[in-house]
């Protein structure tokens, strides 16, 4: 792996660092060496991580493996002690979420991080709102509302939000699937170019978690590329392309759900299974 400019390049001598299914593409989202220690705790382990265009990469593993770690290396809540990220190419180091959200990458935690009292549309531009035009929005701050509703109508119309009938109502009068469409509607208005999403149907009902996986393959159909957290497998292999399996602080393997079942996920997942190579292509 060679750095030009701060740019990496990626040759064929070091094949094991790109995923041989993938060939011919360059990751996106790029992670090499990551390490993170809390005292003794290891949480991170020279960990390896590959998020491709276009993609929806799910990362499994048990708990206390350093799934939420590496997410929140990547994507500036926790800065890493060693290794590197790059984005499109270009090394990046951020220092907050705010940095990430800059770049282009949103995250949908499993929390939702929204304020229930504020309405929908104050909800998907927290932290980002717009002003008025001139001198009232400059000078006396002026938040211009008609533009924040008209935008984030048109977010929830294109992913198929239609059952929420008034942009202005409080997010606590929704039901979990609507909120976590709100935080998945705000995402891609605002991810141009990664969304992660940390357990998202984890707390929903079978219908809504349904709704919520559509959502997902629209968001994709968007062209964006999506990391999803989850520990529901059969969520996991209807709608991933390729399966980032985390032990121990660091990626086991990767593998593909067509290639697969869940019982062999679970396997390497636990320890039970030991992958042939850091690539499961069969």
């Amino acid at each position: 792996m060679d750095q030009k400019g701060g740019r990496l390049m990626l040759t064929e001598t070091q094949s094991p660092v790109q995923d041989p299914t993938m060939a011919g593409q360059q990751p996106l989202l790029l992670g090499r060496g990551l390490t993170k220690r809390y005292g003794k705790v290891v949480a991170l382990d020279n960990c390896d991580f590959d998020l491709y265009p276009g993609e929806i990469l799910a990362v499994i593993g048990d708990n206390g493996a350093g799934k939420s770690t590496l997410i929140k290396a990547v994507s500036g809540a926790v800065i890493p002690d060693e290794g590197d990220v790059f984005l499109d190419g270009q090394k990046v180091s951020f220092r907050s979420p705010t940095e990430a959200r800059q770049a282009g990458i949103e995250t949908v935690y499993q929390t939702l991080a929204m304020s229930p009292a504020l309405s929908i549309a104050d909800n998907m531009f927290m932290g980002r709102e717009l002003r008025r035009p001139g001198v009232m929005g400059e000078w006396l701050r002026m938040l211009d509302r008609p533009r924040m509703e008209k935008f984030a109508r048109e977010k929830l119309t294109e992913l198929g939000l239609m059952t929420i009938q008034n942009i202005n109502q409080s997010v606590e009068t929704l039901s979990g699937g609507q909120r976590q469409g709100v935080a998945v509607a705000r995402a891609a208005a605002f991810g141009s170019k990664v969304i992660i999403l940390d357990e998202p149907t984890a707390a929903l009902g079978v219908k809504e978690s349904r709704r919520v996986l559509e959502l997902i393959l629209d968001v994709k159909s968007r062209g964006i590329p999506i990391i999803l957290i989850s520990h529901n497998m059969p969520h996991v292999f209807e709608v991933a392309d390729r399966i980032h399996v985390h032990r121990l602080g660091r990626r086991l393997c990767v593998i593909r759900p067509q290639n697969h079942t869940m019982s062999d996920a679970v396997a390497y997942m636990t320890g039970a299974r030991v992958p042939d190579t850091e690539f499961e292509t069969a």
